[in-house]
């Protein structure tokens, strides 16, 4: 810091410029209100439907959203240059305090070109002669060196900052310029253990770089500082190197049962890291995905085996996923030669390390990690699936029976169908020794988050997009490719909890494959007036899934014999019924969606598809329970009763994914409003039914009693009929549950038959 500069600072400008940006989070606050309750608010309450649906609503919500963006970031910039103002104001009153103390002592200090110079006055010797020149010179570099340091760590921190994002606006939080500057110092100083040789890190150095990651993993401006530091070949050396039990004996003895939470962490700040879009960061993951093929450590891990197990968690840039998976399928289609023979490459030998420590796998097959990074980043997730394997030019033998006619053919394949119907997973163990499930597990994980467009394991909410074409063309493929060939699900039933949730959110689209009216350009007149009618009977906001009605039923009754399956779509459909109910008896329905002014007529319409659905469930519940009945139904009432906790906040919300909806109202509701609506009443006696069955044993009976089903069906459908009438104000409830019994009887008997039609080989037990 130039002396002169600082002792003669006018910090006006500086000041200035505080205020102003304190203006603009001023406005910034009131754009983010209107934009969140204005623009945004009244987005979710529209009505959308095709291209609107899908693009314009969450264009709109993005936009929203970058106005609360816009608001972090310049509260961070805010922050940190009123910090470095009062922090050069403050080193400024002590280097005057400095010169006047000097001056007590008869010291002289002037400006010497940048710099300064301390002196005796001439006439007056100092008290303490040159030991007091010499110690007002070093006070004052003190000063100056601090001021430098605060000067310069603000200027990086702020280009940090802004440098994150081309576009838009990043939402890095920091309360002042030491923060920012503290976030890039570790960032170093972690980055500078992991580079140590894997021989001579310490537990010690261990546990700083687990605990600093623990502190600054969602850390931007960290992640980034710390990834690009350490680089790709960094990145790669240390997780291999780390997990090589030879070269870091002495970790690995004393924090081996720690290594799966510096796995996490590890993972979380690479993925905050790919965020970031300064062109260093560009560079790393172009160099991340060449890197991918080579060879790594003394067990020669290649990088794709190594960097697949530190994208497990968090939420990586879709760009960067997609382009990683393009180059690890080139890699496998290599070393399958395009998918005619396992791929031997990815199996674990006796003597390699153990490149995941969560437990569930080896690490050795980097699909298995990757699906777990796409299972968190849904737009990738349906780019990858829907992508090419193989085109019908390239050299394979992938044949398929594609007109109908008997005869196999030469075909293309995507990514979803080698991967669901083709590929030869490698066989892998747990830490228990058993065989491992990880890999078709997170596909299953993977394909929710590629489908539904959230996170798997989560729910939709309010945000969440209308489905786009090619989540819905996704759909298509997954159902008809397990109606095709049940095997791929029941003989890894731990996939179906993934297939069920999928299933209840595809809830519209299946109803209306029931009813047998898909488009056709062909159709008749008439043909297309039923159609037109049933879209608005199930209302779909964005792109349809089109599937055959046989198709959806095998699916169904495949889902159906999984617990977890069974539950999700079980519950999901009563939701929704109830939901349909409450939307189609509503008065104030514009006639422009009305499916029929004929009551009766869509109460029996809703109640015949949801008994559809039901049945053909129930059918596959069946299947499953036909061996130890008690214990299996045990299981499924538990599984049911399991999603109370979790369906409770998005009970209500809609009638279909992305078409808005506030279901009314129950007269009546009962105290703490658990279900104060149509949908939350029928759920409440749902899973209220389900919890006595599973605590009584009463279960076993819905399992050989087909008529149990249909009653409990029956219960709560007519149940959502009455409650949606009364809280209408209709003058004949009990006619409307009326209805609706019949009509769920006439579905529910007519999807056991259906099913036992289309899928008889698919149930064996029955």
């Amino acid at each position: 810091m130039d002396f002169e500069a600082l002792h003669s600072a006018n910090f006006k400008l500086l000041d200035d410029t505080v205020g102003d940006w304190s203006t603009v989070l001023t406005n910034l606050e009131k754009l983010k209100k209107d934009a969140e309750d204005g623009l945004h608010g009244q987005a979710k309450k529209s009505d959308w439907s095709g291209y609107n649906a899908t693009v314009s609503r969450e264009f709109i919500g993005k936009t929203a959203g970058e106005f609360g963006d816009a608001l972090t970031q310049a509260t961070s910039i805010r922050n940190i240059m009123r910090d470095t103002r009062d922090e050069l104001k403050t080193q400024q009153r002590l280097l005057k305090e400095a010169i006047e103390r000097g001056r007590g002592k008869n010291l002289t200090v002037t400006a010497n070109g940048g710099g300064y110079t301390v002196r005796e006055n001439p006439d007056k010797k100092a008290p303490g002669g040159q030991t007091d020149v010499d110690g007002l010179r070093d006070e004052l570099k003190v000063v100056l060196d601090k001021a430098a340091e605060i000067d310069s760590t603000a200027a990086i921190s702020l280009k940090a900052l802004v440098d994150l994002t081309d576009h838009g606006f990043s939402d890095a939080t920091y309360k002042d310029r030491d923060e920012a500057a503290d976030a890039l110092k570790e960032a170093e100083r972690l980055a500078a253990l992991a580079k140590k040789k894997p021989e001579d890190m310490t537990p010690r150095d261990f546990d700083a770089l687990k605990s600093g990651l623990e502190k600054y993993s969602g850390d931007e401006i960290f992640a980034e500082h710390f990834a690009t530091t350490l680089k790709p070949e960094g990145v790669l050396n240390f997780w291999a190197g780390l997990n090589d039990p030879h070269a870091v004996y002495k970790v690995g003895h004393e924090r081996v049962d720690q290594y799966d939470d510096l796995q996490k962490v590890l993972s979380l700040t690479l993925a905050s890291a790919t965020q970031a879009d300064t062109p260093e960061m560009s560079r790393w993951k172009v160099d991340m995905v060449n890197l991918g093929d080579q060879q790594f450590s003394r067990s020669n891990s290649m990088g794709f085996q190594v960097m697949s197990n530190l994208m497990r968690w968090g939420d990586y840039d879709d760009r960067f996923l997609n382009d990683y998976g393009s180059r690890l399928i080139e890699t496998e289609k290599k070393m399958t030669d395009n998918g005619r023979r396992e791929p031997m490459g990815w199996h674990r030998m006796g003597m390699d390390p153990l490149l995941n420590r969560t437990g569930t796998d080896s690490g050795a097959d980097p699909m298995t990690g990757f699906m777990k990074a796409l299972a968190n980043s849904p737009d990738a997730a349906t780019e990858f699936f829907n992508a090419d394997f193989v085109t019908k030019d390239d050299d394979h033998e992938f044949e398929r029976d594609t007109d109908g006619n008997g005869r196999n053919g030469k075909v293309g394949l995507s990514n979803f169908q080698y991967l669901f119907e083709e590929r030869e997973w490698p066989q892998d163990y747990d830490a228990k020794g058993e065989d491992s499930i990880a890999g078709r597990n997170n596909l299953a994980m993977a394909l929710e988050a590629a489908t539904t467009g959230h996170p798997a394991g989560q729910l939709r909410t309010d945000d969440t997009p209308p489905h786009n074409s090619e989540q819905t063309k996704l759909m298509e493929n997954l159902v008809q490719s397990i109606s095709d060939n049940n095997k791929r699900l029941t003989e890894h039933g731990y996939m179906s909890d993934s297939m069920g949730q999928i299933a209840s959110e595809y809830l519209p689209d299946i109803n209306r494959a029931t009813t047998e009216t898909n488009a056709d350009p062909n159709a008749t007149q008439a043909e297309k007036e039923a159609r037109d009618r049933i879209e608005r009977l199930f209302p779909v906001a964005g792109s349809e899934a089109v599937m055959d009605h046989r198709a959806v039923s095998r699916f169904l009754l495949t889902v159906g014999q999984d617990p977890e399956g069974y539950a999700a779509v079980e519950v999901g459909q009563k939701a929704y019924m109830a939901n349909l109910m409450d939307y189609h008896l509503n008065p104030d329905l514009p006639q422009s969606d009305r499916f029929s002014d004929d009551r009766q007529l869509v109460v029996r319409e809703i109640a015949h598809a949801s008994g559809e659905v039901s049945a053909t469930l129930n059918v596959g519940r069946q299947e499953a329970t036909a061996g130890d009945a008690e214990t299996a139904d045990k299981e499924y009432e538990q599984s049911v009763a399991m999603w109370k906790s979790g369906i409770s906040g998005v009970v209500g919300t809609g009638i279909g994914v992305g078409t808005s909806f506030m279901a009314s109202p129950v007269v009546g509701a009962a105290a703490g409003g658990a279900a104060s609506t149509v949908s939350g009443m029928i759920l409440e006696g749902l899973f209220m039914d389900a919890e006595g069955s599973a605590k009584e044993g009463a279960g076993a009976q819905m399992g050989k009693d087909w008529e149990n089903g249909l009653e409990t069906n029956i219960k709560h459908t007519a149940g959502a009929a009455d409650a949606a009438a009364k809280a209408h104000g209709l003058a004949d409830p009990g006619d409307i549950a009326e209805y609706a019994r019949s009509g769920v009887r006439d579905g529910y008997d007519f999807g056991g038959n259906f099913a036992d039609r289309v899928a008889p080989e698919l149930q064996t037990n029955i």
